[in-house]
């Protein structure tokens, strides 16, 4: 007889429930420091492809592979224990097939142990999301801005500004609900639409540069941290200024060695001298 272990983490249908009840409060996570200090405070971490920008410095998330993600999402599991963690499915990695799809989900969920996968596409993609769901893989879904597909949105642009283009976008939600997306992140489009769309869903809402009304929001750490360099979203508040404070401690170690007052064996730990 098998036993199992009592699980503290907040599960996937956890967070359905919270639909009306709770906000849910989301964030960004790709290595175990901010993981750590991230867990007590969130719902849900997204270990969002992302990465590939802020932690690598690429110039957009579609070159980072899915060994890289689960790679990084398996940090953020063995530094967490309260935070339902998703894994972004990143480009290519997903759109070829549902087949391709569930290979590289069950890879990214069972070599880092995430509670499931976010990933971006509309309609088109409600299928991949059904095949997902039904053979045990959660999915987040993800419309609206998609940042996997800058090149043929033209950039990183507001979207839904139209009657046409809010009613593809709602269109979009609606096929992954139905097809049993366990919720849908909402990114940059219009506001009134992300209202209208978060009443119509029976499922959770997360939204990035979206609407305060949506169920809950999801922001990039690093650009609430001030460690995204110049590139921060407009809707991004910055809290902290966490890069002045490395900054600081960086220029404080430099002198210190440079003067010859760094820290010795002697001086800590009390060693005498011979």
């Amino acid at each position: 007889m098998s036993v199992h272990t009592e699980v503290k983490r907040i599960s996937v249908p956890q967070l359905m429930a919270y639909k009306g009840k709770k906000k849910i409060a989301s964030l960004t996570a790709y290595i175990a420091p901010i993981a750590r200090l991230l867990d007590d405070y969130l719902d849900m971490i997204l270990v969002g492809d992302s990465t590939a920008m802020v932690g690598y410095a690429l110039p957009n998330t579609l070159t980072i592979t899915a060994e890289q993600m689960a790679f990084q999402a398996a940090a953020v599991v063995r530094s967490t224990q309260h935070a339902c963690v998703i894994v972004d499915m990143p480009f290519g990695s997903y759109q070829e097939s549902p087949g391709q799809a569930f290979r590289n989900c069950a890879m990214a969920m069972s070599s880092s142990g995430a509670d499931g996968i976010k990933m971006e596409g509309g309609a088109a993609l409600a299928p991949t999301t059904r095949f997902l769901v039904e053979r045990g893989i959660p999915v987040l879904a993800h419309v609206g801005l998609m940042p996997q597909y800058v090149n043929t949105m033209g950039g990183f642009k507001a979207q839904g500004l139209t009657d046409e283009a809010a009613e593809r976008i709602l269109n979009d939600a609606i096929a992954h609900e139905q097809a049993g997306a366990f919720g849908v992140v909402l990114e940059g489009v219009a506001e009134g639409l992300a209202r209208r769309i978060t009443q119509r869903l029976s499922i959770p809402t997360i939204g990035i540069g979206a609407s305060p009304d949506c169920d809950g929001q999801v922001l990039v750490t690093e650009d609430i941290l001030g460690l995204s360099g110049a590139r921060i979203p407009k809707f991004a508040k910055q809290f902290a200024d966490v890069g002045a404070v490395i900054r600081g401690a960086a220029e404080q170690y430099a002198t210190g060695v440079r003067e010859g007052t760094f820290p010795t064996l002697d001086n800590c730990f009390g060693v005498k001298k011979s």
